[in-house]
Order: C-alpha cells, then structure tokens, then sequence
C-alpha cells in the first residue's frame, strides 16, 4: 500500500512509543547531518540510509515517523512542492514515488533519472497510470471507479485544440463539491498516470449526473479519448515554429492601483499569432529587487543586472527550439520575464540554473502552466488596457 505524506500513523499518537533502530541513528548523526542543496547530495544521502528506510517500510511501522518526516525536510531543501509516496511493491522491493503535486515547475524527472539501481528500492517519477480494468479508491467515504465516474467532452470553437472534459459523480452536492472534486483529481492522477493527467487535460469540471449536458461516456472509455485528442494535436503542430528575428517589439506602460508606474517590452506580432497551441507551455520568471526611490523602478546597475538574467534564458531557450520570449515588465519591485514554450522541462531546468546562479543577488521564482491560447497574456496586447 502506497502511505501518502501526512498521513499519520494511529501507532504515532502513542505517548511511550519504542526506540528504533533510526532513533539511535538520528541521535548520534544528527549534528553531522549534511546540508542538501543539489540532486546528487540528496540521493547519496538516501543511499547512505537505505537500508534503513527499506526496514521501515517493509515492517509498515512508524512509516510516519521513521521515513516520510526523515525525507521531507532533505527533498524541500532541493525544491518545495514535492509530494511522497511508498510502499513494497513486492516483498522485497520498496518503492519510493516523488510526486511535483499536480505543480508542472516541480521537475522531478530528472532527480529519478540520476537515481542509482537499489537491492531493495526502486525510485519513481510522478505516480504511473494504473493498468486494471476494475480500478477504483475510496475517499473520505466516497468510491470512485467505473460505477460512480462517466464523462463527456466539451467543445468551443472559438478554443478548438483544448480538452475541455466534465466529469459526472452519481451523488454530487454542492456541500460535498470540494471532497468530490479532490477525489476525481486523484481518480485521474492514478488512472491516467500523474504526467498524462497534468499535461494532456487542460480543463476538467466536476458536476452532477443530473446536470450533464451530453450523452455520458463510460469512464473506461477516457483513456481512449485522450490518446486520439493527444494524437490529433501532435499531428497538427508537429513542427510548427516562429522565429522572432524580425518580430516588433511594443513599449507598453501603465499605472498600477497603488500609482506606482509598469513598463513592459512586449513581441505584439507574437500575441496576434495564430498558431498559439504549438507553444502550449507558459514560463513565468519572476525576480524580486530592491527598488532605488519610490517609483519602484531599478536602478541603472540592477537594470544591467536583470537584462543579463534575461539573456542568460535567451541563450539556452531559443525560438527555432520551442521556445518564445513574449517579453518582460517591470513594475514595484518585480521584473517578470515571460517565455512560451513547446515543452516543460527544459524550461524547468534552465529556470532552476538561472536561479541557482544569481540566488545571492535575487530571489527568483518560476511557474509554468499550460496555455494553448496564451490567455494569460492577453492582457499586454496593445487593443487591451494593461
């Protein structure tokens, strides 16, 4: 059984509960315990303790505890946002899942990659789609499976290349909505697997049998749909990329509620582009600073410096790749680049080395999110107030 963080063990309530072999570990390491701070230092600090975590899981007992609370404040050095999740997948071998919790930023694949072959363990990226025609969880007293779920698809034709999907609950009420909602996400992260349920789903909404508007769709059918949308949409932007070499660039400014003053440098030709879907991935980079007076604004040395962190992206995301600078603004405090994309990962990884590199001078932050009609940005086209 797979024991999700958080999840309390009954045993954990017990005042006097027993020493472990952990426990003397951790008491006579624990001024020698070294700082994690890169990929690699994390799984030789795992692999030092290996065999001490397998103990653990294999017996079920204070996973809590022993394991979990161990592996937590380790993996938050590296990135905040990552889930766990473990068991044995068999009598000897435990697996150890590292989830981004739906958080698309939260690049976990390349951690799993670097991960060395274990005896007893087995290190997994994102929870993989479950391969049984009957499967199903239970959740604080709701079932989810085939018996409960059914669905249809949603069609705009103003958004034709977007899988907009509603998902029926036999016993849906708005009091038990946030219940039911989490449930059906976490139905789908497992049957579809995590990567599919993030990437391929743009929108899903939950609701009553009662108020469906389409014919339902068995929930078995959901994979099949999805592999045929997924397909179509390949098909159509295999390929497709701008270059920006000859793009305009707008200077748009603005006045924030607080009447302190934003400027932006905007590519306007990209926003009127009509193939917006091929670049489906929007990349957000947002630095803070110190601004010199009032206005907000940098000053001349911190403008230089925050025109190299852009160039340093621009170096590594190139348009003929995927990979499209819109533009940035600056405004109170905040630079905000934005990029959009043909892919996640490489732009996760690019972010985290840009941020690694200037983490002295900045505080740097970055979200990607899926955006097939760059709606987000909409707000910068020259026709609409800022």
């Amino acid at each position: 059984m797979l024991l999700p963080v958080g999840e309390i063990e009954s045993q954990s309530l017990l005042l006097n509960k027993p020493p472990t072999v952990w426990d003397y570990f951790h008491r006579s390491s624990k001024k020698n315990e070294p700082q994690i701070s890169t990929n690699q230092e994390f799984l030789d600090w795992f692999t030092q303790h290996e065999k001490q975590f397998h103990a653990v899981v294999k017996q079920h007992h204070w996973i809590e505890r022993d394991f979990l609370k161990k592996l937590n404040p380790k993996l938050a050095n590296l990135r905040s946002g990552y889930n766990l999740l473990t068991g044995m997948m068999n009598e000897e071998t435990a697996e150890l899942i590292i989830t981004p919790d739906r958080t698309i930023s939260n690049f976990v694949e390349e951690l799993i990659a670097a991960a060395p072959d274990l005896e007893g363990g087995k290190f997994t990226a994102l929870k993989p789609p479950v391969d049984i025609p009957d499967f199903g969880i239970e959740m604080a007293g709701f079932k989810f499976d085939a018996t409960t779920l059914s669905f249809y698809a949603n069609e705009n034709k103003k958004f034709p290349d977007e899988i907009d999907i509603t998902i029926c609950y036999d016993s849906f009420t708005e009091h038990e909505e946030p219940q039911i909602t989490n449930g059906v996400y976490i139905f789908l992260d497992n049957y579809l697997g995590e990567l599919n349920s993030i990437t391929i789903l743009d929108n899903v909404t939950v609701t009553n049998v009662a108020e469906a508007e389409k014919e339902l769709v068995p929930i078995s059918k959901l994979k099949d749909y999805l592999v045929w949308r997924e397909k179509e949409f390949v098909e159509k932007y295999e390929g497709v990329r701008h270059s920006t070499e000859n793009d305009t660039y707008h200077s748009l400014q603005a006045e924030l509620p607080n009447g302190k003053p934003l400027i932006a440098i905007i590519n306007t030709d990209l926003l009127s582009w009509d193939s917006t879907a091929s670049h489906p991935w929007v990349m957000v980079l947002t630095i803070l600073y110190k601004p010199k007076n009032d206005s907000g604004m940098p000053d001349e040395n911190t403008f230089t410096e925050l025109d190299a962190i852009e160039e340093n992206l621009l170096k590594e995301l190139k348009d003929k790749d995927g990979f499209l600078n819109i533009g940035r603004h600056t405004a109170d405090g905040e630079r905000i680049i934005y990029f959009v994309c043909k892919d996640f990962r490489k732009p996760s990884k690019v972010a985290d080395r840009v941020s690694m590199q200037y983490k002295d001078r900045f505080s740097i932050s970055v979200d990607i999110f899926k955006d097939k009609y760059w709606q987000s940005l909409q707000r910068f086209n020259p026709n609409t107030h800022l």
